[in-house]
């Protein structure tokens, strides 16, 4: 499954590198919290190493130790006791512990009863200051299980996009006033400088979404994984369709045949063919079909040699009882892939509507600096020549400041304060995509996550020594398509 790295190597952008974490909390040892109500450690619910906090259903809390410096975006991992387990996590945030000090709501994330498998979590808290960081749980129909916490430093588009706000509020309070226009003026070029880096902010999502759309068709098609669900690839499998054949007349045989083509070979059968229906749909008419075949009445009249009358004779149940064990040995196999399947058509449904909506939104933004909405303009902010990009960013940076300035000169100052307040709401956009960029991610890593461990070797469903050996010579290559695969991804869009 060597697939993102072919995209990566010629997307990162420079200087894009794996952030270091201001505050991170795995849980071993000590928890690295103070849990304040309704939490222990516990070690079977680990997702790493040997321990997780495991919360109880009702209120639980707790609280970073020490102030967090400069806390930007906050990523965890929840496992629900069971699949009807629903959770809610308020993220909260204060300068101080006292008992009266305020706490102000950052983040919330509210999860439905889904699944009981670890699921990635990521929120950006983009606080330049030094805080508490506070998380509130409630769950219900079981508790919860949180892993491998950590928060990254604040990143510079959002340090960019605070100081737009500061602006904005800063020419309004002066216009208000009617003073200082060397100032004023300073601000206007300020804002449509702020504005215009965070149309290359823009851009970068909508390149890393348009990446991710494309890798992750590709992540399970053609790939160790479809191998290790396909019936074809087990000696087990194979040697019942040998036997069979032996005591089949010519119509059994092109019947056995053609029920056993849709799995084609292991180098043209695909995921779905194995996981669509086909399966399902062969399962039970073949051990139907094996019954018939080595039903006495149906070797005896036969046109077989005594050799092959006599094999039926004594190997059949034997024959039959193997199929029936291998075919739900590879059911639990097909189960898991299935589900991954399935998570992997929602992830695609999730990034294509991002990848839309973005797409619309930066047409729109064009269009707030003055540029129509043509497709010369959207490609030369799309552009990969660095030249291009930067005589759009400077065109839309005028743009937007001479205009603000212009309402100024004449006095429109209703029109400049609609023209500011709406210049507001296209930069504040871009929050809105950056945290839906965080949800992309976060089904990306739960989807690597669980993919991992659907092929660790204790997942092996089957019996039979050679099977076993089939099976796990498939997965430790998969494991290593896979590792690879997920650090090009952390490297890249992390």
């Amino acid at each position: 499954m060597r697939v993102l790295p072919l995209f990566l190597s010629s997307l990162a952008f420079a200087g894009n590198v794996l952030a270091q974490p201001v505050f991170k909390a795995d849980f071993e040892g000590s928890s690295s919290w103070n849990i304040l109500s309704g939490c222990q450690l516990q070690h079977e619910l680990a997702r790493s190493g040997q321990q997780a906090l495991f919360c109880s259903r009702g209120p639980a809390s707790l609280v970073t130790p020490a102030l967090v410096t400069e806390p930007g975006m906050l990523e965890f991992w929840v496992k629900p006791e069971n699949a009807y387990t629903s959770y809610r996590i308020n993220i909260l945030s204060s300068a101080s512990l006292k008992a009266d000090a305020p706490w102000q709501q950052i983040g919330l994330i509210e999860m439905s009863a889904s699944s009981a498998d670890y699921l990635a979590h990521r929120i950006s808290i983009d606080d330049p200051g030094r805080k508490f960081i506070r998380l509130d749980i409630e769950s219900s129909n079981g508790g919860i299980a949180l892993d491998d916490v950590s928060i990254e430093r604040i990143g510079l588009d959002v340090a960019l996009q605070k100081n737009e706000q500061r602006i904005v509020s800063g020419i309004l309070d002066r216009l208000k006033q009617n003073k200082n226009p060397e100032l004023q003026a300073e601000q206007f070029k300020s804002l449509g400088q702020n504005y215009a880096a965070q149309l290359e902010t823009q851009r970068q999502y909508l390149e890393y979404a348009n990446a991710i759309y494309a890798s992750i068709t590709l992540v399970l098609a053609s790939s160790e994984r479809n191998k290790m669900s396909n019936p074809m690839a087990y000696a087990s499998f194979r040697s019942i369709i040998s036997d069979t054949k032996r005591v089949s007349s010519p119509l059994q045989q092109a019947r056995l045949t053609s029920m056993v083509k849709p799995f084609g070979d292991l180098a043209t059968a695909t995921l779905n063919v194995v996981s669509g229906g086909t399966y399902s749909a062969f399962a039970e008419p073949f051990k139907s079909f094996l019954a018939a075949t080595f039903d006495k009445s149906n070797y005896e009249n036969a046109d077989l040699n005594r050799k092959d009358r006599k094999f039926a004779e004594q190997n059949g149940l034997k024959i039959y009882e193997n199929a029936e064990r291998f075919l739900n040995e590879l059911e639990k196999e097909l189960q898991q892939v299935n589900a991954l399947d399935n998570e992997l058509g929602n992830m695609q449904k999730l990034v294509e509507s991002y990848r839309k909506d973005l797409d619309k939104q930066l047409r729109s933004y064009i269009q707030h600096a003055g540029l129509a909405r043509t497709q010369e303009n959207f490609g030369r902010v799309m552009s990969k020549e660095e030249s291009i990009r930067g005589s759009i960013s400077s065109e839309i940076a005028g743009n937007i400041g001479n205009h603000a300035q212009q309402l100024h000169d004449r006095e429109q100052n209703t029109e400049l304060v609609q023209y500011l307040l709406k210049t507001s709401e296209q930069l504040e956009s871009v929050q809105e995509y950056k945290e839906r960029f965080n949800q992309v991610t976060a089904a990306a890593l739960t989807f690597y996550d669980r993919f991992e461990r659907s092929i660790a070797p204790e997942q092996n469903p089957f019996t039979d020594s050679a099977d076993k050996t089939a099976w796990e010579n498939h997965a430790k290559k998969a494991r290593a398509y896979i590792k690879e695969s997920k650090e090009a991804f952390s490297k890249a869009y992390l």
